[in-house]
């Protein structure tokens, strides 16, 4: 190589160090202005983002009664079947949203109600209880009282009232509340779900042209497998959770436990969360029924509610999850504390399908590098 293209090669190199480094340095001088362009940036593409979400969860039902619209007689019906299995999905879904709002979430807003308005009733008598104890009881030792006195000093009745629990339904929906953000989230859905053959067709067609043919073929791997996988975790976690928010409710209803519905609903809730979110439910479901019903009443549903736990992991789940993800308990309540520790309640729910992506890559990884050995697994 001539002196002179070596000399022109590495001038070009140090330009380009400097110029890297001043836009790094640009970058970080303002990144306040930045975070902020970024957020309000996400503010505005929030009604697509839950748009490809709702794509995303609706896929699989479409797809099967697209399938079965499809076998009709007509050709008229079996031409817009697409049409039609997005129309059934989304009317089936309206149904669905207007029995809760309509039965479900009056009952719960009641109870949460009247829970908030019993508190200060409830911890004057779990203090006097506690002082009718022996100084040397387990309860006295380990400073039980002061942690009770320091959780009331929080004052949660202010943060249940009905003009806080208003101000947290506008808070939660104030980024869909307007008719318009609502209307371009449902209209863009539609048109994802039924666009989308030529939109995958496209991101086929756009990997192909930047990548290289075995980076494509690694890309469209992974991609199927981690689609799978999310897939069927979330919408496998999210029927699940209704079921056991369902079966829970009717078992403490049975039982006359104060406020089934909503400690159903949030038992529900936190089993979406593996391991961890269903111990804790059940924890505070208890120490609620404690108060509301008694010890007696409260084993009883420490009782049911483990009996109903352990047929809806031996049975209901394995039934709606299908084949297992195969991650070992350590390993799932590790990433649901570490990723949940930075991600918040959406970090917990998805933590289980990121680490088995993670888990898949390293596996196929580790399988690689011993074929490349020699090295037999068997």
């Amino acid at each position: 190589m001539p002196k002179e293209t070596k000399e022109w090669k590495k001038w070009i190199f140090w330009f380009t160090l400097v110029i890297a480094a001043i836009g790094i340095y640009k970058l970080l001088d303002n990144f306040g202005d930045i975070t902020e362009w970024i957020k309000s940036l996400v503010h505005i593409l929030m009604p697509f983002i839950i748009a490809v979400i709702l794509a995303y969860l609706f896929y699989i039902p479409c797809k099967k009664i697209e399938g079965m619209i499809k076998k009709s007689k007509s050709k008229f019906i079996s031409k817009r079947a697409r049409w039609l299995s997005i129309f059934i999905v989304y009317a089936i879904v309206i149904i669905i949203l207007v029995g809760i709002i309509k039965f479900v979430i009056p009952s719960i807003y009641e109870s949460i109600v009247e829970l908030a308005n019993a508190l200060p009733g409830y911890y004057n008598s779990a203090i006097e209880k506690l002082e009718e104890l022996p100084e040397d009881s387990l309860l006295n030792k380990i400073n039980l009282k002061s942690i009770i006195e320091g959780l009331s000093s929080i004052e949660l009745k202010e943060y249940f009232s009905i003009e806080a629990l208003t101000e947290y339904a506008k808070g939660i929906l104030g980024f869909a509340t307007t008719i318009f953000d609502i209307f371009v989230t449902v209209i863009v859905s539609i048109y994802i779900l039924a666009e989308r053959t030529e939109i995958v067709k496209f991101a086929k067609r756009l990997c192909g042209a930047i990548f290289n043919v075995n980076t494509y073929n690694i890309i469209g791997k992974y991609f199927r497998k981690s689609n799978e996988i999310f897939f069927r975790f979330i919408s496998s976690q999210l029927l699940d959770g209704i079921v056991v928010g369902i079966l829970t409710s009717i078992a403490m209803s049975i039982l006359g436990v104060k406020y089934a519905v909503l400690l159903g609903f949030m038992i529900g809730l936190f089993n979406l969360i593996p391991y961890l979110g269903a111990i804790v439910a059940v924890i505070i479901a208890i120490i609620i029924t404690i108060f509301t019903g008694g010890i007696g009443q409260a084993i009883w549903l420490a009782i049911i509610v483990t009996i109903l736990q352990q047929i809806d992991s031996n049975i209901i789940n394995p039934k709606i999850t299908g084949t297992s993800l195969k991650i070992s308990p350590i390993l799932i309540i590790f990433a649901v504390t570490v990723i949940g520790s930075y991600f918040g309640i959406i970090g917990m729910f998805l933590a289980v399908p990121i680490v088995a992506i993670i888990k898949l890559m390293i596996l196929d990884y580790i399988k690689l590098k011993e074929e490349l050995k020699g090295i037999s697994n068997e």
